[in-house]
């Protein structure tokens, strides 16, 4: 059976994927812009279209206390969220990778309060970028819907909790054509998870995750186990292996579909560009345009988009940023008294790296503040300008920033 092609929004996409992945059970509490992705769920819930247990809770903490509860006996869960309900969820955001639950949250991404404002930004999940979930960033609705179901088989392979991010309203509700795998396509994919780490049984009761000392020691049955920071080591551990896992999964996804994605990053018109403009999420997208309209000036400019961010593709970035004039970062986000956080980790990945080019970073996009083609393009321009006079750093530049004074 062919694949079909439906018009659909980005929320509708990410619930798509979530049926095809065939979750099991769903815990939902709205906030906007996500919310219609678990009133779809809801809906094909109750036709009877999707097999699963559907949970409306009270709040966003509930929601991960619920798929937590779910992973653990070893049901494959889903659940989404936005900004302060990302927020809400804070103390659940650091257990589930804790306890190495394969838990997939697709994250509308909105501008953090206060002031209250629901637009986009990339602040929610940079926010918890050190909480130990793989982070995946989607540039359009057809790479929702792919890359949520390839996030089931990452964090069932890893026993790793995966977010899937996307912009708030700029893809969560824009319309765009997606072609949508035919079941059997996803079942050859992605099997049913039959390997939880968690022992839930009557016959053989356990503490699940218990006060853990520093230090190792031995357990119940004389084996030495883990002690807090030996467990921290292996969680981390498992994160690097996701820089293997990321662009295997997305190439057996390939081999499935017909699609992939790049693995951790992406290019465009990278081949020969001196000056790399880097973003992640519909940014980057934005960015393919004004690389283009660069190129009719004469100036060799390409595009690096970071679709992995958590874990960091380190390796993937410097091969193709050494022997380049200078790369330019533009953030959706920021790391307050500081920069942007793509620029600070990319600063750190290329620093004493031979043949490395300055770093430079742009902030734009906060709250939804619309950053056109020709403002992209002038932060471009003003970064060649820099570099050519031999920068090797800079501050961070504001785009479409109106301040008096």
């Amino acid at each position: 059976m062919a694949p079909e092609t439906s018009v659909m929004t980005g929320n509708e996409a990410a619930a798509t994927a979530a049926r095809l992945a065939r979750v099991q059970v769903i815990a939902a509490y709205p906030i906007t812009p996500q919310s219609p992705v678990v009133e779809q769920l809801a809906a094909w819930v109750e036709s009877g279209e999707l097999p699963a247990e559907f949970v409306a809770v009270e709040s966003e903490h509930s929601a991960m206390t619920v798929c937590i509860g779910a992973a653990t006996v070893g049901a494959r869960t889903f659940t989404a969220t936005s900004a302060n309900g990302l927020a809400y969820m804070f103390e659940q955001v650091w257990w589930a990778p804790g306890a190495r639950l394969p838990i997939v949250m697709c994250i509308a991404n909105r501008a953090m309060a206060a002031p209250w404002n629901v637009l986009n930004d990339q602040q929610d999940s940079m926010s918890v970028r050190d909480a130990g979930w793989v982070q995946l960033y989607c540039r359009n609705n057809q790479e929702i819907l792919d890359t949520t179901v390839q996030a089931y088989l990452i964090a069932e392979k890893l026993h790793l909790p995966v977010m899937v991010c996307y912009d708030g309203f700029l893809l969560s509700h824009t319309m765009m054509p997606v072609s949508v795998p035919d079941a059997e396509q996803i079942d050859g994919f992605l099997p049913p998870f039959t390997d939880p780490w968690t022992i839930v049984d009557p016959g053989d009761p356990r503490n699940i995750g218990p006060v853990t000392l520093a230090d190792p020691r031995n357990d119940t049955e004389g084996v030495a186990a883990p002690g807090y920071m030996e467990i921290r080591a292996l969680h981390h551990r498992a994160l690097l292996e996701a820089l293997a896992v990321i662009p295997a999964v997305d190439s057996a996804y390939h081999d499935a579909v017909g699609r992939s994605w790049g693995g951790l990053v992406w290019e465009h018109l990278l081949e020969d560009a001196d000056v790399v403009l880097v973003a992640a999420g519909s940014l980057a997208m934005q960015l393919t345009l004004t690389a283009e309209a660069l190129r009719e000036e004469g100036i060799k400019v390409g595009v690096l988009g970071i679709r992995a961010y958590r874990p960091f593709p380190i390796e993937a970035l410097r091969e193709r940023l050494v022997g380049r004039s200078v790369a330019l970062v533009f953030d959706k986000a920021l790391s307050y008294g500081y920069e942007g956080p793509i620029c600070s980790d990319l600063r750190g990945c290329l620093l004493g790296v031979e043949g490395a080019p300055p770093v430079f970073g742009a902030v734009c996009g906060l709250g939804g503040r619309d950053v056109s083609l020709e403002q992209l393009a002038d932060a471009a321009r003003g970064a060649v300008a820099d570099a050519a006079a031999g920068m090797r750093t800079r501050e961070t530049d504001w785009i479409n920033l109106h301040l008096e004074g």
